[in-house]
């Protein structure tokens, strides 16, 4: 290409005008994106739960029971007058495999039953002699009932009742003291009556520490308990009272409830029951009504009476009177060898009671065993001698009489002995029956023929 031909350099064109920077504005967003409130909320919500629950709790609580039948953990409740006031947490077995350990989480409002004498037990159905309970669990499944304490000192962990008690301490009435010397067949729960009420019941009983006798503690249900006086007596009222001895055949009984669980029965001497008893007070527990309503013997005197005759019919526990009015009992018989005299000797030990003939007599006091001693040699003198009598021809019962005879043969009493010998008598039976046998061994001799 020719220089002509080649292209000649144009002016360089000139550069547009700068244009200015645009100015970049953040845009301002007050209100947060709606996707966010849905995190908010639930937080909100979450918080005031735990805040809720938090405040809501109350302390920890450890129960042991022999066995965990019936708990479940997170679901048994423990409740009070069927409310729930906290719920069972964990079930543990004890190191020693002796018991389970039952941790429950009690409500705020339920701090109470922290008291260290709180009573915790598991309601499921039971049968015993208080009747059935616990029927309400055969749906709902067990629960642990609670009764609150009085007491301010707190603690941690409870022992567990094995059974549910007779008596909670909201219950309106009063305890009271028995004293005896076995329990026969009375049971927790066994009944307590006034007239043949029921008004209460046994709520526990327990050896005594020597091991002579049990005590009883008896709970009786207000306004009932206003009824029980220093002077009110107790006694058995179980089964079937049946008391055959020389009075005839005696038969008592409470109730038919008393038949099957047995039960006790109070009452004041002519409802003199005197002022009103205090809680707690100790009463004695009669064998039955006859023995809780005598009056005070007081102190005994032991008699010891040699017969040469039979005892059959007579027994331990045979009555002692004089002239219709008992006044001891026979303690004891047995059989001696007399070598003096080459017989056979029936001695019976019985045990009377003074005082007894004194109150029929309007006399009032004590006499010392050294009064008592020169009276009975007194009486003695007088003619007074112990005969056995037949009490009941259709049972045989016979029974021990002090009665006076002024054409007996002179006696003396040695007041020095322990127990002191009384002389006897022969009954009117015994004394005809030897005359016909005297009489039939005088018509042998006769020569008929």
């Amino acid at each position: 290409m020719s220089e002509e031909e080649q292209p000649q350099d144009k002016p360089a064109p000139s550069a547009p005008p700068a244009l200015p920077k645009p100015r970049v504005a953040r845009r301002r967003e007050w209100l947060p994106s709606l996707i966010w409130l849905i995190p908010i909320v639930a937080a909100l919500v979450g918080v005031t739960l735990v805040v809720r629950i938090l405040m809501e709790r109350g302390p920890e609580i450890v129960l042991t029971f022999k066995t965990a039948e019936g708990l479940e953990a997170s679901k048994t409740a423990v409740k009070y007058k069927d409310v729930q006031i906290g719920l069972v947490t964990h079930l543990r077995l004890a190191r020693d495999r002796s018991h389970v350990r039952v941790l429950v989480q009690l409500n705020k409002d339920a701090e109470s039953f922290t008291s260290e004498d709180s009573r915790f037990w598991v309601v499921r159905p039971r049968l015993d002699t208080s009747g059935i309970s616990g029927l309400g669990t055969l749906l709902s499944g067990a629960y642990i009932g609670a009764d609150a304490g009085v007491s301010k000192e707190t603690a941690g962990e409870f022992k567990g009742l094995e059974a549910p008690p007779i008596v909670t301490r909201d219950d309106s009435g009063q305890q009271f003291l028995l004293r005896a010397n076995d329990v026969g067949s009375l049971d927790v729960g066994s009944p307590v009556y006034f007239r043949r009420i029921k008004v209460g019941q046994v709520a526990a009983y327990e050896l005594d520490g020597d091991g002579r006798g049990v005590t009883l503690r008896v709970f009786v249900n207000a306004p009932y308990d206003k009824f029980i006086g220093v002077n009110t007596r107790f006694w058995q009222a179980s089964g079937i009272d049946a008391q055959l001895s020389a009075s005839g055949f005696t038969l008592r009984t409470q109730s038919l409830a008393t038949i099957l669980l047995g039960g006790i029965a109070f009452q004041a001497p002519d409802d003199a029951m005197g002022p009103l008893a205090k809680e707690n007070t100790s009463f004695l527990l009669a064998q039955d009504e006859a023995a809780a309503m005598k009056e005070p013997d007081g102190p005994s005197q032991t008699l010891l009476m040699y017969f040469n005759q039979s005892l059959r019919g007579l027994s331990p526990g045979a009555p002692v009177d004089f002239r219709g009015v008992v006044i001891g009992e026979v303690k004891s018989i047995g059989v001696e060898f007399d070598r003096a005299e080459r017989e056979f000797r029936m001695p019976v030990l019985v045990q009377v009671y003074p005082d007894r003939l004194r109150r029929r007599a309007g006399e009032s006091g004590t006499e010392s065993r050294a009064t008592q001693q020169e009276r009975l040699r007194f009486l003695a003198e007088k003619g007074l001698r112990a005969q056995l009598r037949n009490g009941n021809l259709l049972t045989g019962q016979v029974y021990v009489a002090l009665d006076f005879f002024p054409k007996a043969p002179p006696a003396k009493v040695d007041v020095t002995k322990n127990p002191i010998e009384l002389p006897t008598m022969a009954n009117s039976l015994d004394e005809i029956q030897s005359q016909v046998q005297e009489i039939a061994s005088k018509l042998n001799k006769v020569p008929y023929e």
